[in-house]
C-alpha cells in the first residue's frame, strides 16, 4: 500500500500567539497539538468518534526541524502506518507555510502509537489494559492497514 492509499488526516491552521514563546516562535508542544487535530479529522471523517477516550498515546517522538512563527500559517498530516491487535503506529508532518518571503518547510516529523484501552477508560473503571481494537474500527480506517 502507497502513502497516499493510507488513512490520512489533515489539519490546517494558524501559529498563534498562544502557540508561542516571547520571541514569537513556536512552543514543541503546539506540533502535538496540531498533530491530534489531524487525527481528529480523520476519526471525524471516518465517524470514529468514541476513538479518542479509549486510545491513549503510549510513545510519542518527534525531529523538530525548523521553526514556525506567529502568524504563520501551517498544515499536519497524520498518516495511519500500522493497525496491531490493539496498537496503531502513526506518521505525522508539520508544514510550515511560505511566510515573510521564506518558502514552505517541514518544521517537524514523527510518529507515535496508540492502544485501545476499551470503553473502561471512558466509563472510569479500574481496568484499563489494552483491548484489541473493535473489528468496525478497522474496516472504518481500512483493513489493509493491518499487519
Amino acid at each position: 500500500m502507497t502513502d497516499e492509499q493510507r488513512p490520512t488526516g489533515t489539519f490546517r491552521t494558524r501559529v498563534e500567539w498562544v502557540d508561542t514563546d516571547a520571541s514569537g516562535i513556536y512552543h514543541n508542544s503546539t506540533v502535538t497539538r496540531f498533530v491530534e487535530a489531524a487525527e481528529a479529522a480523520l476519526m471525524r471523517e471516518r465517524g470514529l468518534d468514541g476513538y479518542f477516550p479509549n486510545a491513549p498515546r503510549v510513545r510519542y517522538e518527534a525531529d523538530f526541524l525548523a521553526p514556525l512563527r506567529f502568524g504563520q500559517e501551517a498544515t499536519a498530516t497524520v498518516r495511519l502506518a500500522r493497525v496491531g491487535t490493539a496498537s496503531m503506529t502513526w506518521e505525522f508532518e508539520v508544514w510550515g507555510e511560505t511566510f515573510a518571503g521564506q518558502p514552505r518547510v517541514l518544521a517537524a516529523r514523527g510518529s507515535y502509537v496508540t492502544v485501545h484501552t476499551g470503553a473502561g477508560v471512558a466509563r472510569g473503571d479500574e481496568a484499563r489494559g489494552a483491548t484489541p481494537w473493535p473489528a468496525e474500527w478497522v474496516t472504518a480506517l481500512g483493513a489493509e492497514c493491518r499487519m
